[in-house]
């Protein structure tokens, strides 16, 4: 992993250097460096520990790479409501289940540090697998509740590693500030409950779903499907606006669920994962679209399983 202290300088005449770490330009402004990429602990303690001395306020966007304009989004907030931003780029082998997409998840850091860096990051945290668990690592935050149904079902480790690398990433950066996407709403609920329930001195930010310009969810996982399969992808963002338009009127949650349901098997290479109603709290099913509910659904297009969601009465 690199270190800032394993870099080529360049010297130029304005009173800045250009150096390079692993193949990555940055800019030296009379000796301090722009933008970081580390990948150790330590060096993340430290340099957020300096910022803190001087009374700067830390925002948080934790991902696993492969970022997109979605995740630019989230950046973009937490630039604006912090001093310094962080980012973490780091695929969690804890989340996955055996038969999921761990080995061909798919990354790019030349490409993530080039669009952390438009965004204004500070810092980005790319650490190995083995720097966040030791090989005798055997301590799990779990939930119960909110964690059971959607995703849980049928993903039942899942979240139980995204708890776990989310509480340590919270220990590692202690930020003021973490932005989470609106897309991964069940995710969103879980984390804004996980800190509450432990008392976590960090405010959660939920971001809007970012979307293409057809109206498709921004994901990495999307760059898995076909010219064939992206078109039908299309079937979850247009079984979202459906569900949320018949919500307008229509407050019985099974009613909307089962339009929506139909809809989605209109399109041949689409195969229902979950599409429920829940509450946006709890994630507890509702039977009434009263108050703020949540319309999800989990999707395969072939092989690539895609997620989407709309808020109701937000």
């Amino acid at each position: 992993m690199m270190s800032l202290k394993n870099y080529i300088k360049i010297k130029t005449d304005n009173k800045k250097d250009i150096i390079y770490i692993n193949r990555f330009p940055r800019i030296m402004e009379e000796g301090v460096l722009v933008m970081k990429i580390v990948g150790t602990v330590k060096e993340v303690r430290e340099q957020v520990k300096e910022w803190k001395k001087q009374g700067l306020s830390v925002g948080f966007v934790p991902t696993m790479g492969y970022l997109h304009e979605g995740h630019k989004s989230l950046m973009d907030a937490a630039r604006k409501g912090n001093d310094k931003v962080v980012v973490s780029i780091f695929v969690n082998p804890m989340q996955f289940g055996p038969t999921e997409d761990l080995a061909t998840y798919p990354r790019d850091l030349d490409h993530d540090a080039a669009l952390c860096e438009s965004a204004g990051v500070d810092l980005i945290f790319h650490p190995e697998a083995e720097e966040m668990y030791e090989k005798d690592f055997c301590s799990f935050v779990d939930m119960t509740g909110l964690t059971e149904g959607l995703c849980g079902k049928t993903r039942p480790i899942h979240f139980r590693g995204v708890c776990t690398v989310v509480n340590k990433l919270f220990n590692i950066v202690t930020p003021d500030h973490a932005y989470f996407g609106q897309k991964d709403g069940q995710q969103l609920a879980v984390i804004k409950r996980m800190v509450r329930d432990l008392n976590m001195d960090i405010e959660i930010v939920g971001c809007p779903i970012v979307r293409e310009e057809d109206g498709l969810a921004k994901s990495s996982r999307n760059t898995y499907l076909s010219p064939e399969e992206r078109k039908a992808a299309l079937i979850l963002s247009k079984t979202v606006a459906l569900g949320k338009e018949l919500a307008k009127t229509e407050k019985d949650a099974n009613k909307v669920v089962e339009a929506m349901k139909k809809n989605i098997e209109t399109e041949p290479l689409a195969k229902i994962d979950y599409v429920e109603a829940v509450d946006a709290l709890s994630m507890v099913p509702v039977e009434k679209l009263e108050g703020t509910c949540m319309l999800a659904m989990a999707v395969y297009i072939g092989k690539t399983r895609l997620i989407d969601n709309t808020l109701i009465n937000e």
